[in-house]
């Protein structure tokens, strides 16, 4: 008996799984809020350079760009009604001073805790990718650490230090504090991402991965619509970040009703445990019975194979053991970091299609509906390898579409930026999924740590890409659609686990990759119609 044989005993789609789904998804839909919130907490308000102290009390005309507006990291070195040369008039120089800025509506981080020296002339995208969230990422909770200490801990740890360095960042005094607390935010992110997606699949049978794993997704989806409504109710930025990062603390409170996984369990030596787990949830699921015929003897025999399999050491360097795991680990990191770097190239790319900042995130959230339920559709029926690569390429080709859109069409514009983040995000539902299939349980923690990590790698090169849109304003869309192209090419090399168990060893993954290019069998009525019929014998030679 496999481990799914074990969980359908005990209930795989009951009550149980509901509940479980919800205590998993509602700290997801409060993460939504987090990962986008910069787009309401450090927007850069219209500004131009303050007056030096010694300007005289009249205006101060300031330099004009080639759009013809005023010049916003300019000023002239001298005033206009100054007696100088005419090749020394119009002598201009940085904001020594700083800035004047025009807020309208709502306060900034630009405005308050940057620091003078960089914003906003000097690194006018880098808000998004250097205030420490998408940074903190990079040092997820470890590949290795879900294994030595479990899922759980991990989840709960993460919950608390999110809610805590949430908190934090909404009282930073300095941007050097407020980067460290941003930092901590995008540690805990990455360690609910990862311990969620691994959890999330365990609870329920085969055929019900994708919709669980789809399930949790819409929770996102539904938090991108709670982000605007919140920030146009609280358009003061600290409120808003202590407003989204509370909710984690009590999310903290509700994770110790989370049961531990059960695999981790056991092959930890904590059999017993995980046996009275499983009873409580077959008492949870209406079956009871079936509960307490299970024995720690029979559990043991049936996870004997991982037990075994757990006394031997992992590493990253299993990742490219076998060329099989090669090729999944390559093209699963291609995909990843395709997919966040086109997202939040979009995402975090709102200002630019000239709608309204909150009606256009809504737009953003609503097309994740659909997406997301076309998604699950179609990795139920169609696959996964043919589901991120299609979605992948449809990406891309929206983004490369824009470089030919005028600027003035902006409807069309928004359309397109509209549905390549709606595929963009039926590529992340995809991939927490496929990534959780594709890596045995001797490395899934491994792999999906790696994975995670080239997505968050990808959203923090984003912003850096669109500094070159400077040199020409086409230049970022070929980028971001190119390699949105290239991860869904590579998304169609890797192998296909519609329907089929979750891996427990490396050599499960080889025995998938030589029975695809097994020849399938003959339908048995074909082979019988290829046979050659029988020819009657010929009659002898009759009595004379």
């Amino acid at each position: 008996m496999t481990f799914a044989e074990l969980v359908d005993r005990v209930g795989s789609k009951g009550p149980f799984q509901l509940l479980h789904t919800v205590l998993l998804g509602l700290p997801i839909l409060g993460m939504a809020n987090h990962n986008l919130l910069q787009i309401f907490t450090a927007p850069t308000p219209a500004h131009h350079c303050r007056p030096p102290p010694n300007a005289s009390a009249g205006p101060w005309v300031l330099p004009t760009g080639l759009n013809g507006k005023p010049e916003t990291c300019l000023r002239f070195v001298y005033p206009p009604n100054a007696s100088l040369p005419n090749d020394t008039r119009g002598a201009t120089e940085p904001c020594l001073d700083g800035w004047i800025y025009n807020i309208v509506d709502r306060d900034s981080i630009v405005t308050e805790v940057r620091p003078e020296a960089t914003p906003p002339c000097a690194s006018r995208e880098l808000p998004h990718a250097w205030t420490g969230d998408q940074a903190g990422g990079l040092v997820s909770l470890g590949p290795g650490t879900g294994c030595r200490f479990g899922r759980k801990p991990i989840l709960i740890f993460s919950y608390l230090l999110l809610g805590a360095s949430g908190s934090g960042a909404a009282f930073s005094p300095t941007f050097s504090i407020y980067a460290v607390f941003r930092f901590l935010c995008g540690f805990s992110i990455s360690g609910i991402s990862l311990s969620t997606a691994i959890l999330n699949v365990e609870w329920v049978s085969t055929r019900f991965r994708a919709i669980k794993s789809i399930a949790v997704g819409f929770f996102y989806t539904f938090g991108q619509f709670i982000l605007p409504g919140l920030a146009y109710a609280i358009p003061q930025w600290r409120w808003l970040q202590l407003t989204v990062s509370v909710p984690f603390l009590t999310f903290f409170l509700l994770s110790w009703w989370l049961p531990e996984s059960i695999r981790w369990m056991v092959l930890s030596g904590k059999s017993s445990k995980a046996l009275k787990t499983l009873r409580q949830v077959a008492i949870f699921n209406g079956k009871k019975e079936e509960g307490e015929k299970l024995s720690l003897e029979e559990l043991k025999l049936n996870l004997q194979k991982e037990i075994s399999l757990a006394k031997a050491r992992h590493g990253i360097a299993d990742l490219f053991r076998t060329p099989v795991l090669r090729r999944v680990t390559l093209c699963l990191s291609l995909a990843w970091f395709a997919t966040g770097f086109a997202y939040y190239s979009l995402a975090m790319g709102v200002e630019e299609f000239g709608v309204n900042l909150y009606v256009l995130q809504l737009i953003f959230g609503g097309v994740d509906v659909p997406a997301k339920f076309i998604t699950m559709l179609s990795i139920s029926y169609l696959g996964r390898h043919i589901t991120e690569g299609i979605v992948l390429l449809l990406a891309g080709g929206c983004i490369l579409a824009l470089i030919f859109v005028p600027l003035d069409l902006m409807t069309l514009r928004t359309v397109l930026a509209v549905f390549g983040k709606g595929c963009l995000s039926g590529s992340f539902s995809c991939l927490f999924l496929y990534t959780s299939e594709l890596y045995p349980t001797v490395i899934r923690q491994t792999g999906m740590g790696a994975s995670n990590l080239w997505a968050r790698v990808g959203s923090m090169t984003a912003p850096l890409v669109k500094i070159t849109g400077e040199l020409q304003p086409f230049i970022p869309n070929i980028i971001f659609g190119t390699i949105a192209l290239l991860g869904g090419s590579a998304a169609l090399f890797l192998p296909e686990t519609l329907n089929r168990p979750l891996p427990e060893t490396i050599e499960d993954i080889e025995t998938w990759s030589l029975r695809a290019k097994e020849p399938k069998p003959e339908p048995e009525a074909e082979k019988s119609s290829q046979r050659i019929p029988l020819q009657p014998c010929e009659p002898g030679p009759g009595p004379s």
